[in-house]
């Protein structure tokens, strides 16, 4: 419980410092950060819920106005502008990302979590695409025809995350988490109960 509890708040502090990284600002107000690489590993190296529980924390953290986003933004404002609908959509990007890498078992790490990674920004896209659409007064077509600025980078930090994710794999393979086998309870029978 205890390292699952530092995993989560070491993978917060991940995305906060990468917002360290400058940011880009499209006109549109929706800035190219590298935030969504923090995002991606979560799910690929904490997996699914450990991962979405990591993002979670750090969007709690920027509501109460941290300055933890790209540019040293917080507070509730984001949560209600063009950027809103990335941050609602993280955790379950974080979430779907790692669900695949823990569901899909064969071959190489590295290419599983890019995949992941790639699947999980999509699920970003679309609630993006929403939170544009309405803030912006756009239609949703419109609003996907801004996303096409977000895709090269995208496809880029998911192959650095699929690199990452492997090299964890093999320097420290009990540090990725959405590789663990979960243990089975053991049934109690007559023989294992004691008296």
């Amino acid at each position: 419980m205890e390292k699952n509890i530092a995993y989560i708040a070491l993978f917060a502090a991940l995305i906060a410092a990468l917002g360290l990284v400058p940011k880009i600002t499209l006109g549109f107000g929706v800035p190219i950060t590298a935030q969504s690489l923090g995002i991606m590993l979560c799910g690929t190296v904490l997996g699914a819920k450990r991962g979405a529980l990591a993002v979670l924390l750090l969007l709690l953290l920027v509501a109460l106005g941290l300055p933890l986003l790209a540019g040293g933004r917080g507070g509730l404002g984001l949560f209600v502008g063009a950027t809103g609908g990335f941050l609602v959509g993280w955790p379950i990007a974080a979430y779907v990302t790692g669900l695949i890498v823990e569901k899909w078992r064969t071959g190489p790490i590295a290419v599983v979590a890019a995949i992941a990674s790639v699947i999980g920004s999509k699920v970003m896209y679309l609630f993006g695409i929403i939170g544009m659409a309405i803030v912006l007064e756009k239609t949703l077509l419109e609003a996907a025809a801004l996303m096409l600025v977000f895709i090269p980078g995208d496809t880029i930090k998911a192959i650095i995350a699929g690199f990452l994710t492997a090299a964890i794999a093999k320097a420290r393979p009990a540090s990725l988490l959405s590789r663990q086998v979960k243990a089975e309870p053991k049934p109690v029978t007559a023989e294992t109960e004691t008296v």
